[in-house]
């Protein structure tokens, strides 16, 4: 195979690894939480990722963004997409919320993405918002309540929902969401290295006031050790800076055609290394979710 070739079939493939990656977010916060309070290990997580950044940034002469409002707008996303996004995960995570349950919740980021830009669009040439995207939604939310009713009757302290672990959930959701879109609108393009750094950067400064007053010590062992490896080298390093470089080639709907997968996938691993349970009612539900937002973004355009 040519080099072009080679370099157009990882262009393809790129949004698959992306979610492949993505996956497993929620199952490494579901191994490091039981050890650690989470703003502590994002914390962590954030200087560790800067640190193996730098040393690439300078050693590859990368540029850093030339303006204030680049830096501006980065460190904004950053705060939504790195500080929100996970902040609200790890800490539902860590108030009981079970890993296949919060990747379903924040699934539905592709369903808000592509009402919103619907919307948005609504004047111009595009088409707003379809019967087949409504009807995507309805089965979107019918899927979720599905699930979300029977974790309600739980009695497992890591596998329940609550009002505090449900409203940081949608909070991670709609941090996500925000953040996208804004990175999408006001981000120019420049060096993945840089960019991602400088949006850590930015998250690293919104987290460490929270983890301060944090009175959990953090429990090592292997368990900890290995989140957080990965957390760094396999989701921040890896996953976010995909992320990046998919919006910023304008492939954000080939990621989001895909991200339905992430929730059945996450929820099997779920089972298969935690236990935690998957009824008829969890896989129909998970079902209708995944039709739901597969018909949501189908028709949609970024």
């Amino acid at each position: 195979m040519s080099s072009g070739r080679a370099s157009d079939a990882w262009v393809r493939a790129t949004p698959a690894v992306f979610v492949l990656i993505w996956s497993t977010g929620f199952i490494v916060a579901r191994y490091g939480m039981p050890h650690s309070p989470p703003f502590s290990f994002l914390v962590l997580r954030y200087l560790l990722s800067i640190a193996c950044f730098l040393p690439w940034i300078f050693w590859a002469k990368v540029p850093w963004p030339k303006t204030t409002p680049q830096w501006l707008h980065l460190s904004v996303s950053g705060m939504l997409m790195h500080g929100g996004y996970l902040g609200g995960v790890w800490v539902a995570v860590k108030a009981g919320m079970g890993s296949g349950l919060t990747s379903l919740i924040v699934g539905f980021q592709p369903v808000l993405t592509a009402i919103w830009l619907s919307y948005s669009l609504r004047g111009s040439d595009q088409p707003g918002v379809t019967r087949q995207q409504w009807l995507g939604l309805l089965l979107g939310f019918a899927g979720l309540l599905m699930v979300v009713w029977r974790k309600l009757t739980l009695d497992s302290p890591m596998d329940h929902v609550s009002s505090f672990n449900m409203a940081f959930a949608v909070g991670a959701l709609l941090s996500i969401t925000i953040g996208t879109l804004y990175q999408k609108r006001f981000v120019k393009p420049c060096d993945v290295r840089s960019a991602n750094t400088v949006q850590i950067m930015a998250a690293l400064a919104i987290t460490v006031p929270l983890a301060l007053v944090e009175t959990q010590p953090m429990d090592w062992n292997v368990e900890l050790a290995g989140a957080l490896a990965w957390s760094v080298l396999g989701l921040t390093v890896g996953g976010s800076s995909l992320f990046y470089v998919l919006i910023q080639r304008g492939a954000a709907a080939a990621v989001t055609s895909l991200m339905y997968m992430v929730p059945p996938t996450t929820a099997i691993l779920a089972w298969m290394l935690f236990g935690e349970s998957i009824t008829a009612a969890t896989l129909v539900g998970t079902a209708l979710t995944a039709l739901g937002v597969s018909l949501v973004v189908r028709t949609s355009r970024w």
